[in-house]
């Protein structure tokens, strides 16, 4: 419980509806309601201001990958901090920098040995177009800049991010952006052009857009294809049978970067530490963040292949891109402590025997007529919600509004559990348990999501 009197919660409420600027929040949703105060965490919950507990089905954000509460964690960056808490490296090095590169060179497939830290997602991403762009001009292909991505993908919200990100409502308000990206369609086996594909012939149609699209705008002209290994927005997208073997093959048939954009997968989501080696492909570049500190400190970085590294190694060359807090003594300090946690508590075994449980739990719900498809792999699933189950119908626009924002995101949350209910695609419910879940999670989301998404459909 905490200790924090009512007319404290109250303050805290007003001055967070007054002067916090929430990211993707409606200003207008708290003019008349409190805002949620989120004070501690432990393990798999999350207590609010009140007092209140709430299982956290979405690791916050895709992030606390080894559970709230870690004291490890924290005494890592302490400890950090009292040694030598911030020095940049631009042109110098620090032990702990230095250790973690290593690490994930160590870790990453194949000869992904070169790491660009950074200190988020969308960084990483934007660093990756940046090197693959300034590469090609090193190698004497110049008009290679573009980048092909799939439909509803995010990618992240910063400029080049957002030009990647295949969401156009969340593109428009920003427009003109980034020129010369382009999209081709996803791995959503469930509205698969033609219903009678088998998952490999649907894998194979998938890839071999990209290799249209790539005809299409020149092989000259395209530098990188961006693929998350189970894609996010839309609802947990995994990739069918054969699916990122053939893209690998077209990559190489047209000298195609095909970055690996791990900001969500990487790091025990999927039940390895990158979901490339869970695919069995290898990438040239492998983007992360998130879970790489589960959370406790901004971390990201940008892996690339010794191939990409090399014209920068001669001369008077250098990659021209820096961020002031990339590769931070106190985030490295914490990234390695974490892995050590991960390793130690053996995390991604642990992911990949409970993924069947965690997922016949979510499947017990296909008896309610909301819910049309539960799919994703480890412990990332989504729930897609349908009107009609034997057509599939989805809901429009309005209909998505009223389910989404003036029901279930809030019942959810009032029924004691924090996930996603989301329309970036067909309207799905995402859940991402910390990695230390366990069955008793997964039988307490299924009750919850039961309870919420029945009396969903009675309203409908």
């Amino acid at each position: 419980m905490t200790d924090r009197q009512p007319d404290d919660v109250d303050a805290l409420s007003a001055t967070a509806r007054d002067h916090l600027w929430m990211h993707f929040t409606r200003l207008s949703a708290y003019q008349d309601a409190p805002v949620p105060v989120i004070t501690r965490g432990d393990g798999c919950y999350v207590w609010d201001s009140t007092g209140r507990r709430y299982l956290d089905g979405l690791s916050a954000l895709f992030v606390v990958q080894t559970g709230h509460g870690r004291q490890e964690l924290a005494e890592a960056a302490a400890k950090q901090a009292g040694e030598l808490a911030y020095f940049p490296i631009w042109s110098y090095a620090h032990p702990k920098a230095i250790e973690l590169a290593g690490r994930l060179a160590d870790m990453a497939p194949g000869d992904l040995n070169r790491v660009f830290f950074t200190t988020g997602g969308s960084e990483a991403v934007e660093s990756a177009w940046k090197l693959a762009r300034s590469y090609f001009k090193r190698v004497g292909k110049p008009m290679k800049h573009k980048v092909i991505s799939r439909a509803v993908a995010y990618h992240g919200s910063s400029m080049g991010a957002l030009s990647i990100t295949g969401i156009p409502p969340f593109k428009q308000d920003f427009e003109p952006l980034i020129p010369s990206t382009m999209r081709v369609p996803n791995t959503n086996y469930y509205r698969r052009p033609d219903p009678d594909m088998t998952p490999e012939q649907f894998g194979i149609w998938a890839a071999d857009r990209i290799a249209e699209m790539i005809e299409f705008e020149g092989p000259d002209t395209v530098a990188a294809v961006y693929l998350e290994p189970v894609q996010n927005a839309g609802g947990c997208f995994p990739p069918p049978p054969g699916y990122f073997q053939r893209v690998r093959e077209i990559c190489d048939r047209y000298d195609v970067l095909l970055v690996s954009d791990e900001v969500i997968c990487a790091f025990g989501r999927l039940g390895e530490f990158f979901g490339a080696d869970k695919y069995g492909y290898q990438p040239d570049i492998i983007t992360v963040a998130k879970g790489l500190t589960s959370g406790y400190v901004p971390l990201g970085a940008m892996i690339a292949s010794e191939r990409l590294a090399e014209p920068f190694r001669k001369g008077e060359n250098m990659f021209a891109h820096g961020i002031t807090y990339g590769g931070h003594p106190v985030g490295a300090a914490v990234a390695l402590a974490n892995i050590d946690i991960m390793e130690r508590e053996q995390l991604n075994q642990h992911v990949t025997r409970n993924s069947p449980v965690f997922r016949s739990y979510l499947e017990r719900l296909l008896d309610l007529p909301i819910v049309g498809d539960v799919r994703g792999d480890g412990y990332f699933f989504g729930i897609e919600m349908v009107k009609d189950k034997a057509t599939k119908e989805t809901f429009n626009a309005e209909e998505s509004e009223r389910l989404l924002r003036g029901f279930l995101s809030t019942a959810l949350f009032d029924a004691g559990l924090y996930c996603r209910a989301d329309d970036r695609g067909d309207p799905v419910i995402q859940l991402a348990p910390p990695l230390t879940a366990t069955e008793t999670q997964f039988a307490e989301i299924e009750q919850i999501l039961r309870s919420v998404l029945t009396e969903a459909w009675n309203r409908l």
